[in-house]
């Protein structure tokens, strides 16, 4: 009997050895998250409770879909808050521009993702062209960012006169908010394009070795000159959606913070701050569970100036938990 059951359990064993438990790590947390949630507070299945949490989570989502992307190439983007308020008092300035409001809907979206890939190609050309670090070429324009976004708008707000721009961020299909639609649909995008493309194995191979990256004929400055050119255009959309809700852009304000809250969902998923290593699904569970996090501490009232601690200390622990891993 007793040999008999040993048999069994070998299996088992054997079988548990070969998980990867620090892959499935991110989705373990988010399902462990999600019930602890759903045991702390009444309102949380709430289903009004559950879409303001996609909502809120795909503004920074998408931009953490373009910064894994830097961040697998091992660099750093600090200045996607600031890109977000510039790029989207221009986006106001043009929509606004436009009498019809199906031809200024149209027009402001075209110039919000060409002008945020822009400014994500400035950063790029910086970091290859000028051999400058992407850590202090992204400090320096986060400055410059948000300073030429308070001077074209004279630090005040700009509001929209377009009637149908507001449908975008503020509209729903099938019950869901356009925004989450356009999160996890540019999600899969990305996802194709890291793991089932040329350019998405160049991603990695420079994230992990750039010179080796460079005798294997990888061009490894055009590829991190276009992570920073995805990035940008990642911002494009999150601004488009951010201002149509609001249909107003408060430059001062708007993006504020949203670096921190996109580098950590990319980290939370398991993405190496080291590069080389990390998926686009992994940066949306991080994201899923930094919301998640959020929606509990406002739910259980805990006060708006510890937030950030426990933001903090959710991206320590995530980073140690890598490098004990990477060991």
């Amino acid at each position: 009997m007793t040999t008999q059951m040993t048999s069994n359990v070998n299996p088992l064993m054997r079988v548990i050895k070969r998980i990867d438990f620090a892959t499935y790590a991110p989705l373990i947390a988010l399902v462990v998250l999600f019930i602890a949630s759903s045991i702390a507070s009444e309102y949380f299945l709430n289903a009004r409770n559950i879409t303001n949490i996609l909502r809120q989570v795909s503004y920074t989502g998408i931009i953490a879909i373009g910064a894994t992307f830097v961040i697998i190439a091992a660099g750093i983007d600090l200045s996607v808050g600031s890109m977000v308020a510039l790029v989207g008092v221009v986006t106001m300035f043009a929509i606004n521009s436009i009498a019809g409001d199906v031809g200024g809907v149209f027009f402001g979206i075209a110039v919000a993702l060409v002008f945020g890939a822009a400014l994500g190609a400035i950063n790029g050309v910086m970091v290859t062209k000028g051999r400058v670090t992407a850590f202090i070429v992204t400090l320096a324009t986060m400055s410059i960012f948000r300073s030429v976004a308070l001077y074209l708008s004279d630090a005040g707000e700009v509001v929209g006169n377009n009637n149908l721009y507001p449908e975008i961020g503020g509209g729903y299909f099938m019950g869901v908010p356009f925004p989450v639609w356009v999160f996890f649909l540019l999600a899969v995008f990305a996802h194709i394009l890291l793991r089932h493309t040329a350019y998405g194995r160049h991603v990695c191979a420079v994230g992990s070795n750039p010179n080796v990256a460079r005798y294997s004929a990888i061009p490894v400055e055009r590829v991190i000159f276009l992570t920073f050119v995805i990035a940008g255009f990642c911002v494009g959309v999150s601004a488009v959606l951010l201002s149509s809700r609001l249909n107003s852009v408060a430059p001062g304000d708007m993006g504020a913070y949203f670096e921190l809250d996109a580098i950590a969902a990319v980290v939370i998923g398991g993405t190496s701050l080291a590069g080389g290593r990390g998926t686009i699904v992994g940066t949306v569970i991080g994201a899923l569970i930094l919301g998640i996090i959020n929606n509990m501490l406002n739910l259980l009232g805990v006060s708006a100036y510890l937030q950030g601690l426990v933001k903090g200390l959710v991206i320590l622990i995530a980073v140690l938990l890598q490098y004990k891993n990477n060991k």
